[in-house]
């Protein structure tokens, strides 16, 4: 079994930070790209960053300059610092990682953390 488990999040002021980290863990044989997904009401989910296992990344255009996702191998996890946040981040948030157990690759997803950016 695999598990992708996140944490962090919460309430935050417009303006402000948070630091959201999302550890794999299980059978795991190796792990390519992680990242994270966020999803707001009546929305579909949509692409935040994500990052390979050699560090190269990817963000969308409404997280770029201001979330920076980054990765410990050793520890199978990724972080993703999110900093001057607007209340249109207000989402749930999705960690992912596309996993290879023995010859098998899978796609697994974390429950989603909610975050919310108001005043």
């Amino acid at each position: 079994q695999v598990q992708v488990v996140e944490s962090g999040g919460g309430l935050v002021q417009p303006g402000g930070s948070l630091r959201r980290s999302c550890a794999a863990s299980g059978s795991i044989s190796e792990i390519y790209t992680m990242g994270w997904y966020r999803q707001a009401p009546g929305t579909q989910r949509e692409l935040v960053a994500t990052i390979t296992s050699g560090g190269s990344t990817n963000y969308a255009d409404s997280a770029q300059g201001r979330f920076t996702i980054s990765r410990d191998n050793a520890k199978n996890t990724v972080y993703l610092q999110m900093n001057s946040l607007k209340p249109e981040d207000t989402a749930v948030y999705y960690c992912y990682a596309r996993i290879r157990r023995y010859v098998a690759r899978n796609d697994y997803w974390g429950l989603g953390t909610q975050v919310t950016v108001s005043s």
